[in-house]
């Protein structure tokens, strides 16, 4: 199997982007490719959601046929329950309107900031926190370059979006070049879920890039349950770490997809047979649409120390929450 997808990758290195065109983008059609009618979910369908349905076919691949609880289904597909509006839940809950310095550009921590590079993603996540997030005011990346340059206390520029990986290699290189201009800056950390959900994406290319610059680069990916890396997953985070990238992974606890011991201890496992350390595990970000995924911090920490039983040290991701207007990430203990 690796063999034939390392043919594959090496042959064609735009595969990926045929696959980002050929992402499925209709609930039934989605189902339909699972053997599942709209009858045997759990709860209603939304055929036209207000956050566009987006899955690539390789990730539905990984999907467990006939089963409409299936954990990776569930992190894509619109349902009724998305629909529930809750007064302690916001369109913005990790303040980045307030963080934003000029388009696109998000100065929440010290010493760092995050440059939302594009809106687009390989899949649409049910509970992401940006879903709301009005990209169509775009970014200015002059105005934002010209930001990082002028404060000498910025030491790491994070990639986000969207999927900063959602842009070719050559648009990319042009950025890492701008960046790699500026004399302080150390790191250039990405943040990005296709190295799991689009693992072509791990051209030759895109190494090159980002072992060629002099910043150092750190790639967090975003894993919530084993079945979602499968063979030509971890032959893509091989290929990330052997290149000497830092590469770690964040989780989001979901209810009715990780909020279990033991899916949560075999996705810190596999993790670490690829070489990739868990990192975060965060509580659920509180956005409009995702009321049905949230887990009580009690329940989580009662998850932690199981793992902390089951796993070394090493193994166990940082629980934490993000809270709008915080100097870091909140610990939760």
């Amino acid at each position: 199997m690796i063999t034939e997808i390392l043919t594959r990758w090496q042959t064609n290195p735009t595969d990926w982007q045929h696959e980002l065109r050929q992402a499925i983008r209709e609930p039934i059609q989605l189902l339909q490719l699972l053997n599942l009618s709209p009858s045997e979910l759990p709860q209603p369908l939304v055929l036209k959601p207000h956050f566009a349905l987006r899955v690539p076919r390789s990730y539905i691949a990984r999907m467990r046929k006939g089963d409409p609880t299936d954990p990776l289904l569930r992190q894509v597909l619109p349902i009724v329950a998305e629909q529930r509006q809750s007064p302690t839940f916001s369109l913005d809950p990790t303040g980045d309107k307030l963080a934003e310095r000029v388009p696109g550009l998000l100065a929440k921590y010290s010493g760092r900031v995050l440059l939302m590079v594009t809106g687009a993603c390989a899949i649409h996540c049910r509970y992401c926190f940006r879903q709301h997030y009005n990209y169509s005011t775009g970014s200015s990346l002059l105005a934002a370059i010209a930001f990082i340059r002028a404060d000498s206390s910025i030491s790491e520029v994070i990639l986000s979006g969207g999927d900063p990986l959602t842009w070719t290699d050559n648009r990319l290189a042009e950025l890492i070049h701008q960046l790699a201009q500026i004399p302080h800056l150390q790191r250039l950390r990405l943040h990005t879920r296709l190295p799991i959900v689009l693992p072509q994406r791990i051209t030759h290319e895109l190494l090159n890039q980002l072992t060629q610059t002099r910043l150092q680069p750190i790639i967090v990916v975003h894993a919530n349950h084993a079945n979602e890396i499968d063979e030509s997953v971890g032959y893509s985070l091989q290929r990330l770490v052997a290149a000497g990238i830092t590469v770690l992974n964040q989780s989001v606890l979901l209810r009715g997809v990780n909020a279990d011991a033991t899916a949560l201890i075999n996705l810190s496992e596999i993790l670490f047979n690829y070489r990739v350390l868990p990192y975060y595990l965060h509580l659920l970000d509180r956005v409009q649409g995702a009321t049905h995924f949230e887990i009580p911090k009690l329940a989580a920490l009662e998850l932690l120390a199981q793992m902390r039983i089951a796993l070394p040290g090493y193994l166990v991701p940082r629980l934490v929450q993000e809270v709008a207007g915080m100097a870091y990430k909140q610990p939760i203990l």
